[in-house]
């Protein structure tokens, strides 16, 4: 993340080219008197107090909400099995929101986001939310707040449906569909985006984003118990999200583009989903299932 040169204020991610921060830009024009007197100028955090310290503002990033929620739920189930390093039962994994074809698409819709908060076993949770501590604050740091969180909640509904459109018979829970969502939103927006610092800076987190896409795709395809289907449909998701936000709408002041930009891929989301309800023709059997942890 780059700072104005002016006053040394963090930048927003996606400046595209920008040196000089909002209050910098205004507080100049005033004083070369092409603003009038009552012009509202924008209230920014000083630059020397740290992000949480000023306003009131929480410390508390939405990364962490998500671990923590994801945490929660482990604890929840582990409360209900009695056993925390044990891997929980099909059984439990539907009683706790798990994504399975033949409810899914039957009408519990609800289980295609419930699913991306369900995990199942202690090595499962580990690993997902090492990966989502850091790629979440990488991500919310650029993007913002409540961006990001759409973008996870949007990417985990991706991977969820995918994950039935590949293998409807899978039980599929874990919060790595998203995971690989941000990921691909991330490359999307250091591949088209424009930063205040050189291209190189930015070269060695791409490709440690692209090792990081590739090793777990190949890792799970040869694991045989991985959903490598959440995987992709929660990537190709952020791809996109992250394509369409750093052309169309790369500044944070382009809010309506971003909120048009999430609504349409829900719909394209939704109607991919009423799709292949009429393909399979309801109402499915819940057959016997295996589990899949994306």
């Amino acid at each position: 993340m780059a700072n104005c040169i002016r006053c040394g204020r963090q930048l927003p991610g996606l400046s595209f080219g920008r040196k000089v921060c909002q209050w910098c830009v205004q507080h100049e024009a005033a004083q070369r008197g092409e603003v009038v007197d009552d012009a509202r100028q924008p209230v920014m955090p000083t630059p020397w107090v740290r992000r949480g310290q000023s306003g009131g503002q929480s410390t508390i990033s939405l990364t962490q909400i998500f671990v923590g929620i994801n945490v929660a739920v482990y604890l929840g189930m582990v409360l209900g099995s009695g056993s925390p390093f044990q891997e929980f039962s099909g059984m439990e994994l539907l009683r706790w929101g798990a994504n399975a074809g033949a409810l899914t698409l039957s009408g519990e819709w609800w289980r295609l986001l419930t699913c991306v908060f369900v995990h199942g076993g202690l090595l499962h949770i580990a690993f997902n939310m090492w990966c989502l501590w850091d790629l979440g604050a990488l991500s919310e740091s650029l993007y913002g707040r409540w961006t990001f969180g759409a973008l996870y909640i949007i990417c985990g509904l991706g991977a969820s449906l995918a994950s039935i459109t590949w293998n409807v018979h899978v039980l599929s829970v874990g919060a790595s569909g998203a995971i690989f969502g941000l990921a691909g939103a991330l490359i999307a927006a250091f591949k088209l985006g424009e930063f205040s610092v050189p291209r190189e800076a930015l070269s060695g987190t791409l490709r440690s984003l692209v090792v990081f896409v590739g090793f777990n795709l190949v890792f799970g395809a040869a694991s045989g118990v991985t959903d490598n289907a959440a995987h992709i449909g929660g990537l190709v998701t952020g791809l996109i999200l992250g394509a369409l936000i750093a052309v169309f709408a790369p500044r944070t002041e382009h809010a309506p583009r971003r909120v048009l930009i999430f609504v349409v891929m829900i719909l394209a989301l939704a109607g991919g989903a009423s799709a292949l309800a009429h393909h399979y023709g309801l109402p499915l059997r819940l057959q016997r299932v295996n589990l899949g942890q994306a």
